[in-house]
């Protein structure tokens, strides 16, 4: 029994454990099997080799699912709390690497859901010990938050604006000229505000391109909006966090929303700490 519970434990440190040599050598080759069954998907979706090699890359990739199929079990087997690994985020990823492999045999269209395996790659992160470098992920996470309402108001005001200019344009234009109703006007309206310009439907009369040009002139005006407000809120989200930090010098550790310098020694506060 106690030779059970330490292979089990071996084999835990072993899948679990990246910090360590054996650990660090499954991920390694896990990574190694993760990409190469990305290859084979991709490979599978070019119709030239899918007909001359469909039978051998599906036998390849009933093998990664097997693989695969076996590694999530071990891990259910040596996890300490079983439950609680299947439900994490990583567990569930693990799962949607093999369900796609199982539908497939009877659904040949599934294989394609293949490529999620790629969320496995995360895994990456633990290898090359890259996690210090997510914290930063912060950062972008409360800028989001902070700018939120600003976006909302202000995809609200591009919606209107384009429900108007595509209206407009399918009464001045007409089905004649392309513009068959108004969602179809709301599609030009929208293509043209982001310069994209596909150009599948342009205006005829001199009407219609003199909205058209308020329409692109409008784009490249309100085009640099959200990021603006992006940034603006990431550079607050920043300093926030630097004001956060001790006075690299005197050590005070409260300090004015708006500070640059202390106030009590006068050095700079976002100086780089050693």
């Amino acid at each position: 029994m106690d030779s059970n519970n330490d292979w089990r434990q071996r084999l835990y440190v072993m899948i679990f454990q990246s910090d360590t040599t054996a650990g660090r050598r499954f991920d390694g080759i896990l990574l190694l099997i993760i990409l190469a069954s990305l290859v084979i998907v991709m490979l599978d979706s070019i119709d030239q080799i899918h007909q001359n090699y469909a039978d051998v890359l599906a036998y390849i990739e009933w093998g990664f699912t097997l693989v695969f199929l076996i590694e999530y079990g071990l891990r259910l087997y040596c996890s300490p709390k079983p439950l609680r690994y299947a439900f994490s985020f990583y567990g569930l990823v693990d799962l949607l690497a093999i369900v796609p492999g199982i539908l497939a045999l009877y659904y040949s269209d599934a294989q394609y859901l293949l490529i999620i395996r790629i969320i496995r790659m995360l895994r990456i992160f633990r290898v090359l010990k890259l996690s210090p470098y997510l914290k930063q992920a912060n950062y972008l996470m409360a800028a989001l938050r902070g700018s939120k309402q600003k976006i909302v108001v202000f995809l609200v005001s591009v919606c209107t604006l384009v429900t108007v200019f595509g209206t407009l344009m399918y009464v001045i234009e007409g089905p004649e000229h392309g513009f068959t109703s108004i969602p179809k006007g709301i599609y030009w309206a929208i293509v043209t505000l982001t310069t994209v310009g596909f150009g599948d439907i342009v205006p005829k009369t001199p009407l219609g391109q003199v909205i058209s040009s308020l329409v692109m002139i409008t784009g490249y005006s309100i085009i640099a909006v959200p990021t603006g407000i992006f940034t603006a809120e990431l550079a607050s989200a920043m300093r926030g966090e630097q004001l956060q930090h001790d006075c690299p010098v005197c050590k005070k550790n409260s300090h004015e929303p708006n500070a640059a310098f202390c106030s009590r020694c006068g050095s700079n506060l976002f100086r780089k700490l050693e």
